[in-house]
């Protein structure tokens, strides 16, 4: 059987080959995926809207929960503060006194500014000498008379939250309402810290679902439709009343409309007095959603059915045209022509050989192309190494002469005038706008000694008579490129060591000449010198291949950026005779950068 199956499919033309197993392999698996998607989509939509509003609940309740939790705990530590009693305690003289009382407690005032959740404070006090301001009030007897005043003043120290009127701004707040002990059984005061409605709607304002938070009483305190603002929940039409239950998940016909409820309540202190999220979205949506999908994505598959099966058709002719276009290209192939190539259009036989017949022509320009390709390569990375590593040195640069002439800058402040000062800071500032300015540019001699002078002009300000120098340069040399900070560490060096362990004043000397189309400099010291054990290590340290960490490390950086620049051959000089000073000196081309 199979044998004839075979012999039937070899016996086929490629079109009716593609054609069939397209109907196998395509639209029978297509068609049983989209019945099973069809059916599944709808209670797949409905459970993600179930669990986003659940989510958006929990979110919304945490948000909540955060902003009331805040002015919780303001209350708890107004009913402490001693300072609030003793200015509701006292008994006062005269307005100036009441004024001079509220002024010298402002944390009422602050507390609002300071907690954007929080709308506004106010404490109720029977003390007869106080006045009414924007915190502190006499209570009318409206308010006297209010269950939430009267509840307040009962239970001391307990919190209960209502959705009240504040008298001041004629606006319903939700009331965080807290009765404090102001010393006595009949001496007792009422705090109220009002929630910030606005911050509370904005909250539910990023919900997708109708959302509200409810308090005990239904009212509906805050809501993502204005229409609700402080309104009840009688204003919302529910042929089950669900939406009054304290908690759970239901399904009720909301505003003639089949909805799914859930109910979650706002968890807390005991008082919270049957704070509670409703989320309300309608089912029907939802439902209308999925079959709009369905409809869609069936749409969608008919018609992606029927451009494959015109592309099938299609197919069959740019087979025959892949066949004739390799037969075309082993034909020129044949006359010598290497360097033919073949598109690649496909994993079939046709196009295994279409590439086997590209890598056959292609191997030997590929393998040309790869030896040019690896010797760009070294070349680049060569470059990027050296310049990577000249950029690395030239930020070794140590700036702790930099801190100690700042100090004393700071030093001679105190018992010299300005002017010299002045002068010194403004070389100071110089130098250290050109330090902060270096990259991996070049710049001249003529302006590298202007700050080797300007640093030798700020250590002479430090060491005064134990310093002298001298700068010379010839004309023909000033113009020269070189890389920055090659001089200045030099001149430095000279300046540390030279005047290192010696008693009597130091002379550092700069010299540029230019002769037989070099440039040679030297700085040279008449310090202590170095100890031929020393100079030693020294010139060891520079030659080496590995970059180490430690002393001479200045010296380090000039000699392989010199070298890097000019080549070998252009790197430091270091002589050195204990007792007579030391000799440091470069030579480099008078006419630029050696290639």
């Amino acid at each position: 059987m199979l044998s004839i199956i075979v012999r039937l499919v070899n016996n086929m033309r490629i079109r009716n080959k593609l054609i069939v197993s397209f109907v196998i392999v395509v639209f029978v698996p297509v068609a049983i995926v989209g019945v099973f998607l069809t059916s599944e989509l709808r209670k797949f939509a409905f459970d993600s809207a179930l669990e986003q509003a659940c989510q958006n609940v929990e979110r919304v309740k945490k948000r909540v929960t955060e902003t009331i939790n805040v002015a919780d705990d303001l209350s708890y530590r107004l009913s402490y503060d001693q300072r609030l009693k003793n200015v509701v305690n006292r008994r006062y003289e005269s307005v100036y006194d009441v004024f001079v009382a509220y002024r010298g407690y402002p944390d009422l005032q602050q507390a609002v500014q300071m907690y954007k959740e929080i709308a506004n404070i106010r404490f109720y006090s029977d003390n007869e000498t106080m006045l009414n301001n924007w915190q502190f009030i006499h209570p009318s007897p409206e308010i006297e008379q209010a269950d939430w005043y009267i509840n307040a003043r009962s239970r001391i120290g307990l919190i209960q939250w209502d959705y009240i009127t504040d008298e001041r701004d004629q606006r319903q707040y939700l009331s965080l309402i807290r009765g404090v002990d102001l010393g006595s059984k009949d001496n007792r005061g009422v705090l109220v810290i009002n929630v910030n409605a606005d911050m509370l709607n904005t909250i539910l304002t990023q919900e997708a679902f109708d959302t509200f938070i409810v308090d005990g009483k239904n009212h509906i305190v805050a809501s993502n439709l204005p229409e609700l603002y402080g309104k009840s929940l009688a204003e919302i039409q529910d042929e089950r009343g669900v939406i009054y239950n304290p908690k759970g998940s239901y399904e009720s016909v909301i505003n003639n409309k089949a909805s799914k409820v859930l109910i979650e309540p706002l968890s807390t202190e005991p008082g919270a007095n049957g704070l509670r999220i409703i989320s309300i979205f309608g089912i029907e949506s939802i439902v209308q959603e999925a079959n709009r999908i369905n409809r869609l994505a069936m749409t969608v598959i008919l018609v992606s059915l029927l451009l494959a099966l015109l592309l099938i058709y299609g197919f069959s002719h740019l087979i025959s045209n892949r066949l004739l276009r390799l037969s075309k290209h082993i034909t020129k192939v044949g006359t010598g022509n290497l360097g033919v190539a073949m598109e690649i259009d496909g994993n079939d036989e046709i196009g295994q050989l279409a590439r086997q017949f590209n890598a056959m022509v292609a191997s030997i320009n590929e393998l040309m192309r790869k030896v040019q390709e690896s010797n760009r390569q070294k070349r680049l990375l060569e470059q990027k190494q050296s310049e990577i590593k000249f950029k690395m040195m030239a930020s070794q640069i140590n700036p702790h002469f930099l801190f100690n002439a700042l100090e004393s800058i700071r030093m001679e402040a105190h018992i010299k005038g300005e002017a010299e000062i002045a002068r010194v800071v403004r070389l100071l500032g110089k130098l250290m706008r050109s330090n902060l300015e270096v990259g991996s540019g070049m710049t001249t001699i003529r302006e590298e000694l202007d700050m080797v002078l300007c640093y030798l002009d700020i250590q002479k300000f430090r060491y005064e008579e134990r310093l002298a120098f001298a700068v010379q340069a010839d004309a023909e040399a000033a113009a020269v490129r070189i890389p920055p900070l090659i001089i200045q560490p030099l001149v430095e060096n000279a300046v540390i060591h030279g005047m290192d362990q010696k008693q009597g004043g130091t002379t550092v000397s700069v010299k540029v000449t230019a002769a037989d189309g070099s440039v040679r400099i030297s700085v040279e010291d008449d310090g202590v010198g170095i100890e031929p054990g020393r100079l030693a290590a020294i010139r060891a340290l520079l030659e080496a291949e590995e970059e180490q960490e430690g002393e001479r490390v200045g010296l380090k950086n000039v000699h392989v950026r010199l070298q890097l620049t000019y080549g070998r051959e252009a790197g430091l000089r270091i002589e050195s005779e204990r007792n007579r000073g030391t000799r440091i000196h470069f030579c480099i081309p008078l006419r630029g950068i050696k290639r």
